[in-house]
């Protein structure tokens, strides 16, 4: 084995705690590093980030690793939040974690670690990375991670050849209960840490009051999509996704069956909302979907008219489909069987069994409106 320098993110979490750990254990010279990347209401009313440095320096010293500390805040805002601002603004509903993972944590955290001198990077994320030698020749491949529950290939598949093969995902092959078992065993104090939610290192917020305090409200109708009737006013579509059904403030209403709202569509000219009545209404569902802003991991694209899964959003169960157009600036893609509510500013990703191969940005879903 050649040994390495290697800086791992740690984030305070117990992911990349046992990330730099195994790291360690394999001989190889490690050090940490704390990415402070969020400025505005960093305060005790939320989860600080002086409490992630904090959890993130008790690894370290366990482990036996020095910690170091940058602050990419001004990359953040204008590399990830900017954007997120620009989508939510549109009327789509973005995913700041895989722009923030292709922007901060594997451009700026990689560039930083380079400077310092490091051979690679590491992360705590549950996926993995392998060189393979096919008949095209060489190249790094991202795959999905071993716990399927836990698998974060979905918020990476930005990355490119470059930043794959500076990068390692130590826990990717282990289930998160084995991760937490190795933290235990060594003593880590973080091993039973609760997992961040939220917004990519914002964390949790009230959001309808957080987005407001960067984009004005304009509230307007809440309409039905069948009839066109008017049963509400909804407090601004940026605060509202596809499929949605909670928070709507649709009550009884007379002559509807007793049967949940769901989003349906928003009108971003009128500034209407549009709604119907049950999850299986077939507003709700659409066979294709275009996607823009593209990524393929490999640096080509894939084959047209090959089945590949898909998944449309994190967690979703893969999606059989097949990619029906492609070219520089968006592709078609269409599914074996109707998806309920996909959703523009979305990430559409493709796989080729274990392979993520990329995707891009949805922008149409091929659902009524």
């Amino acid at each position: 084995m050649t040994k390495q320098k290697i800086i791992v993110g740690l984030s305070g979490g117990v992911d990349s705690a046992v990330a730099a750990l195994l790291i360690k254990r394999a001989g190889h010279e490690v050090s940490g590093l704390f990415m402070k990347n969020w400025e505005d209401d960093d305060t005790e009313d939320f989860c600080s980030s002086r409490e992630d440095l904090i959890a993130a320096a008790a690894a370290a010293d366990a482990i036996g690793i020095e910690l170091d500390v940058v602050n990419f805040s001004a990359e953040y805002r204008d590399r990830v939040f900017a954007e997120f601002l620009r989508e939510y603004q549109a009327g789509r509903t973005p995913n700041p974690d895989v722009l923030c993972n292709s922007e901060v944590k594997f451009k700026a955290f990689l560039d930083h670690a380079v400077t310092l001198g490091a051979d690679k990077i590491a992360t705590g994320h549950y996926a993995q990375v392998r060189e393979f030698h096919g008949s095209a020749g060489a190249e790094w491949q991202l795959l999905r991670g071993e716990d399927g529950n836990k698998d974060q290939s979905y918020f990476l598949y930005r990355l490119n050849q470059a930043q794959l093969s500076r990068t390692l995902f130590p826990v990717g092959h282990l289930y998160k209960r084995e991760v937490r078992k190795i933290a235990a065993e060594a003593g880590l104090p973080n091993h039973a840490r609760k997992d961040s939610t939220g917004i990519c290192f914002i964390g949790e917020r009230p959001f309808r009051e957080f987005l407001a305090r960067y984009l004005p409200r304009q509230p307007g109708e809440i309409r039905i999509l069948d009839s066109d009737r008017v049963i509400g006013q909804h407090e601004g579509l940026m605060y509202y996704t596809l499929g949605q059904r909670e928070g709507l403030g649709i009550g009884g209403v007379r002559g509807a069956p007793e049967e949940p709202w769901f989003v349906a569509a928003k009108d971003m000219v009128r500034n209407i909302l549009w709604v119907v009545q049950g999850h299986d209404h077939p507003s709700l569902f659409g066979n294709t979907l275009q996607a823009a802003d593209l990524s393929w991991i490999s640096g080509q694209a894939p084959h047209t008219h090959w089945v590949y899964a898909a998944k449309t959003r994190y967690r979703q169960p893969d999606a059989a489909c097949q990619v029906e157009r492609i070219d520089a600036a968006a592709c078609t893609i269409e599914f074996a069987a109707p998806q309920w509510s996909v959703t523009p500013g979305q990430s559409a990703v493709l796989y080729e069994s274990r392979v993520c191969l990329g995707g891009g940005i949805i922008t149409t879903s091929g659902m009524s409106a």
